[in-house]
């Protein structure tokens, strides 16, 4: 037994001083800078939104739904200059025809393509919905960054301005205030020559209500999300190493806060969008939307519901623009969420 065991060690042991005579002293030495760079795997520096845009190219849905956009953009923006006409002109004898090679969308009772008039209507709706975002992204972000930043008294008194907004129903003033300022643009597009006054008497009073309206109520939920992003940013340590260098409050709100919400202000503004369009479009839909002989998807809507029996295409194919597109932003500013959320990174 002790023969075996001696056996095994001094087995053990040649096999040692076999494998450490494989080895030379050249390879103890410390590895050059190129043999570093040869097992290193190098990746170039990404920004913030490098890597955003890289996630949302990976969301299919989302850019499935982009590219829908783009082709409701081209439609809408650069269809009537390559259509015959515009939305106000007739073609005696052409009406009420269905759907053919001349009139892809047919015709209504006067005469007048609906096919350029629903590109004209949904470059009203899309207007709409972007300068309405636009209003709701200024005030909304400077309201919550100022309310996050200074806090106590000043945070609590804003709060409570943002219930009372909260409280006052939107439609309800969006239709009072195109009752009030009717008679006054009326009066003024009547007595100016401006092109500002023939812009405003296209628009109409029900039009720049809405983004009255907007201007008024519909910026607090941006305001209550920035509030709360600047609540939790103001107590990280770059805002207070900003404050002990002698920092303004106005530029840490503008240089430091607001650039750290970005991403929650991209996604907030683009959801808005939706939302506006379908405002215009149900205010249009009840006939308290944008004047004749203007029109949008809701306009359209509306007009094709005196023949929805016979002429059944003239309501479907506005409410089905109106519903794609609507689903199509949402789709998107899903996509743009979980692409500028650092937390859902994978």
């Amino acid at each position: 037994m002790e023969d075996l065991f001696s056996l095994n060690s001094k087995l053990k042991l040649e096999e040692f001083e076999f494998s450490e005579s494989n080895f030379s002293d050249d390879d103890f030495d410390l590895a050059s800078e190129s043999s570093k760079e040869n097992f290193m795997t190098k990746t170039p520096p990404t920004s913030y939104f490098q890597d955003a845009l890289r996630r949302l190219k990976e969301n299919k849905v989302a850019m499935v739904s982009l590219g829908f956009l783009v082709i409701v953009c081209i439609f809408a923006f650069i269809g009537p200059f390559l259509v015959k006409g515009d939305y106000t002109t007739q073609y005696r004898g052409d009406e009420n025809l269905f759907p053919c090679l001349r009139y892809p969308f047919g015709t209504d009772k006067l005469g007048r393509d609906l096919m350029v008039r629903t590109m004209y209507g949904t470059r009203v709706s899309l207007i709409v919905g972007i300068f309405a975002s636009l209003i709701v992204l200024v005030i909304g972000t400077a309201y919550g960054a100022i309310s996050g930043y200074f806090g106590g008294k000043v945070d609590a008194f804003m709060m409570r301005f943002l219930d009372l907004i909260y409280s006052i129903p939107d439609v309800l003033v969006v239709i009072l205030l195109s009752i009030g300022i009717s008679q006054p643009m009326k009066s003024f597009v009547n007595s100016s020559t401006s092109e500002i006054a023939k812009k405003i008497g296209v628009l109409g009073p029900a039009l720049i209500s809405i983004f009255i309206a907007f201007g008024l109520l519909y910026w607090v939920g941006m305001a209550r999300i920035i509030r709360g992003q600047v609540l939790m940013l103001k107590k990280q340590e770059f805002v207070t190493a900003v404050e002990a260098l002698g920092g303004s409050k106005k530029r840490i709100i503008r240089r430091h806060l607001f650039p750290n919400c970005i991403g929650q202000v991209i996604v907030m503004t683009a959801m808005q969008i939706p939302s506006a369009i379908f405002l215009e479009s149900f205010l249009s839909f009840l006939g308290i939307g944008v004047s004749a002989p203007m029109t949008s998807l809701g306009a359209l809507a509306a007009d094709a519901l005196g023949g929805i029996y016979s002429y059944a295409y003239r309501l479907i194919i506005p409410s089905l623009l109106l519903s794609l597109m609507i689903l199509s932003l949402n789709l998107f500013a899903d996509g743009l969420r979980d692409a500028l959320d650092p937390r859902l990174k994978k």
